[in-house]
């Protein structure tokens, strides 16, 4: 059975002058146009075709070996490509855009504006929709994370306290303004660490390794950079959050961290433009 809204391993059944026919089960034959069909690839009958499988302007289901930016299921941030009476319509990477109703939006968007939204079926006219609301997509099952381990981000929206992220397409998290050593806005997509598993269910963020392995780690990369450019950098204590950030991708607190561990055990000397191998 052809899943709509989301890639399928179909056979080839048969092939026309417009295109090839595959197998979609209960969904009979689907079409894959012509120029879609993929050059290179074994596409005899018997043969199998990875396809995104969704309905095209006349409601029909159809095939393409076009990847879109998300799946059913999925989030993803998109751009709003044109906004009618019936909603608004967004840039998914297909030639039909996906359809956000205006009883999902979010908050008023224009013409060019981006929105995170999720993507889901709907079941009474099986079409590909978008929504804004995502409260109901998120935290649906409990949340098996241990703190400092890596998980993939997409940056929802700021908030007084930081910004709110979702954690592996599942839960809701929050990069606390202390924790933001870099720009960050609506729609990046971002590698994180699980800082702290909050007693009342929320998830603290950081975007740098945390513990005492994270900064092994961090001194083990200073070490490294130091013996690659002949024993100095010109980084210290006293450089810009910038300057150390484009280098190491940290904090400028966790730099100075350490350096100053690294500064105790004789391993390097801090001055007052550059930190040298002694």
């Amino acid at each position: 059975m052809a899943l709509i809204g989301r890639f399928n391993s179909l056979q080839v059944v048969k092939h026309t002058d417009f295109g090839l026919y595959l197998d979609g089960g209960p969904d009979g034959e689907i079409l894959l146009p012509n120029r879609y069909v993929p050059k290179g690839e074994p596409t005899d009958i018997g043969d199998w075709l990875n396809v995104f499988v969704y309905l095209d302007s006349d409601d029909r289901v159809i095939a393409t070996t076009l990847k879109p930016k998300v799946q059913v299921g999925g989030f993803a941030s998109l751009k709003v490509a044109e906004i009618n009476r019936v909603g608004l319509f967004l840039d998914w990477g297909l030639p039909k855009d996906l359809l956000l109703p205006h009883s999902e939006e979010k908050r008023p968007l224009q013409v060019g504006d981006y929105c995170v939204v999720h993507v889901y079926l709907d079941k009474r006219t099986r079409r590909i929709t978008a929504t804004a609301r995502l409260d109901r997509y998120l935290d649906k099952t409990p949340p098996r994370y241990a703190v400092g381990q890596a998980v993939d981000l997409l940056v929802v929206e700021a908030t007084d306290m930081g910004f709110k992220a979702i954690i592996n397409g599942q839960h809701w998290g929050l990069i606390h303004k202390n924790e933001a050593f870099k720009f960050l806005r609506s729609g990046m997509q971002e590698k994180g660490f699980i800082r702290e598993l909050r007693d009342d269910g929320k998830i603290s963020l950081s975007l740098q390794p945390v513990g005492e392995k994270a900064a092994e780690s961090l001194a083990e990369q200073i070490l490294r950079q130091l013996r690659d450019n002949h024993g100095a950098l010109p980084l210290s204590d006293k450089s810009s959050p910038e300057e150390i950030t484009r280098r190491f991708n940290v904090s400028k607190g966790n730099f100075k961290k350490a350096i100053g561990g690294l500064y105790k055990q004789g391993l390097i000397r801090i001055l007052e433009d550059r930190i040298e191998l002694p």
